[in-house]
C-alpha cells in the first residue's frame, strides 16, 4: 500500500474514531434466507464460481524453490502445482495418463518427478510423460503425447491462480481489479509458509464469508479477545467492480496521534484486510499474511471448508520462531470457536424456513457488496438499500 493511501486510510480511521461514527452503505438490505440454504443456488455457485473461475491455491511461500509442489481437492479437480526447473509455476490434473490414478497425494513437498504407484509412469514437474515402466512390452505409445493434461496456472502479485478447467483463462486484470496496486507493493512474494489449519464446519460458504466483512460484532463477540487489540465501530472501506478492501482500526493508532504523518504506517494504526473474488480473504499484519480460502460443499449448502495459511516475512521467523505458530493458532480459534461457531448456530436457524431473511445493517457495507457482486455473476437481480 502505497504511503500516501496508508496516510488517507489513517486519517478517515481516525476521523471516525474522533466522530463516534462508521463506514455507511447508505441504508439497509434485506437478503433471502435461501442464499445461505438454497441446493439449486448452490449448485450454480458451485459451477459458475469454482469450477468456472480461476482460483487462488495459495502464495508464492507455498512453492518456495524450484521442485516444489502443492496438491489440492477442493475444486472437484485433483489438482497438482509445481514449480519447475525453470522457477515456473505450472497446474495440471493429478492423474496418471495410463489408468487415472493421482500421481501425487501429499498436500505439499519438494520433488521433481511424480510417479503413479499404480504402474510406475513417471512425469517430471513441467508435466512431461519420461518414464513408462516396461515399455516394450505396454505397447508403442508417444510420450511426448501424453504429459500430465495441464491447467491454466499464473503467478502474479505473490499469488498463485490456478482455472480448474484446461480450456479456462486467467485474466490478472480481472482477477485483482481494484486491489493489484495494493497487492504489489505489500511483495507478498517475500513471506514464507509458516503454518496452516483447516476447520470444515456446518455453515453456508458466504456465511463464513460474512464474518470476515464487518466491526460491527467487535465490541460484542469478540469483546474478550479481537476487542483487546482493536476499535469496534469503526471501518475504511473501499469497494471496487468484484474485489473490495477494507481496514480495520487496532487500537494503537491512539499513538498515531501528534506524530508526523510522514512516519505513519498502515501496520501501526490499521489492519487491511482484502476480499479476492469470490472466496478469499487476505488479511495483512506487521511482518505476516494471512489467507483463507473459503471452500462450499456442492451437495451440502449447509457445509464449508475453509484452508486458513499464515505466511511470515524470513526475519520474523527467525527472530521468533514459536510466535508463528501461536498466532497462526490463535487466531484460527478465534475464528472457528467465535465467528463460525455462531455462524453454525445461523445456519441451524435459517434452515428451519422460519425466518425469511436476514438484515445488513449501513454499518456492514462490505455485506451489501458481497451479496449483490454474487448476485450479478449469477444473473439474479441486485437486493435493494432501504434508507
Amino acid at each position: 500500500m502505497r504511503h500516501d493511501v496508508q496516510v488517507e486510510v489513517l486519517r478517515e480511521l481516525l476521523s471516525q474514531l474522533d466522530a463516534g461514527v462508521n463506514a455507511d452503505a447508505g441504508g439497509i438490505m434485506a437478503c433471502p434466507a435461501e442464499t445461505y440454504t438454497c441446493p439449486d443456488l448452490a449448485a450454480k455457485e458451485w459451477a459458475v464460481f469454482f469450477k468456472g473461475h480461476p482460483q487462488a491455491l495459495g502464495m508464492s511461500g507455498d512453492l518456495p524453490e524450484p521442485g516444489s509442489f502443492i496438491t489440492s481437492n477442493d475444486l472437484g479437480v485433483p489438482i497438482l502445482m509445481t514449480r519447475d526447473a525453470s522457477g515456473t509455476v505450472r497446474a495440471f490434473l493429478n492423474s496418471c495418463r495410463h489408468r487415472g490414478p493421482m500421481v501425487e497425494q501429499a498436500p505439499r513437498g519438494k520433488r521433481s518427478r511424480f510417479s503413479c504407484p499404480f504402474h510406475g509412469w513417471t512425469y517430471d514437474n513441467s508435466g512431461a510423460l519420461i518414464g513408462v515402466p516396461m515399455e516394450e512390452q505396454f505397447g508403442a505409445i508417444d510420450k511426448s503425447c501424453l504429459g500430465l493434461i495441464e491447467l491454466p496456472a499464473v503467478e502474479k502479485y505473490g499469488v498463485l491462480l490456478v482455472h480448474p478447467d484446461p480450456k479456462g483463462v486467467i485474466d490478472t486484470d480481472r482477477v485483482f481489479q481494484g486491489i493489484a496496486d495494493d497487492l504489489e507493493s505489500w511483495d507478498f512474494g517475500r513471506y514464507v509458509l509458516a503454518h496452516e489449519q483447516t476447520l470444515d464446519m456446518r455453515l453456508n460458504w458466504k456465511l463464513a464469508t460474512d464474518t470476515f466483512g464487518e466491526t460491527y460484532h467487535f465490541k460484542r463477540l469478540h469483546k474478550d479477545t479481537l476487542a483487546n487489540n482493536f476499535h469496534g465501530d469503526v471501518l475504511s472501506y473501499r469497494s471496487f467492480e468484484r474485489n473490495h478492501r477494507m481496514v480495520l482500526c487496532l487500537k494503537g493508532i491512539d499513538d498515531l496521534r501528534g506524530q508526523p504523518e510522514s512516519a505513519w504506517r498502515i501496520e501501526q494504526g490499521g489492519f487491511p484486510v482484502y476480499f479476492l473474488f469470490p472466496n478469499v480473504e487476505i488479511n495483512v499484519g506487521d511482518g505476516r499474511v494471512a489467507m483463507v480460502r473459503i471452500y462450499p460443499d456442492p451437495k451440502d449448502p449447509g457445509r464449508s471448508i475453509s484452508r486458513v495459511s499464515y505466511y511470515f516475512e524470513r526475519e520474523v521467523l527467525e527472530a521468533n520462531p514459536g510466535f508463528a505458530q501461536m498466532f497462526s493458532e490463535g487466531f484460527t480459534a478465534i475464528v472457528a470457536a467465535e465467528d463460525y461457531a455462531t455462524g453454525v448456530t445461523t445456519q441451524v436457524a435459517l434452515a428451519s424456513g422460519l425466518q425469511d431473511q436476514v438484515l445488513f445493517g449501513r454499518n456492514e457495507p462490505p455485506l451489501h457488496h458481497y451479496h449483490n457482486t454474487f448476485r450479478r455473476e449469477l444473473g439474479l437481480p441486485p437486493l435493494p438499500v432501504r434508507t
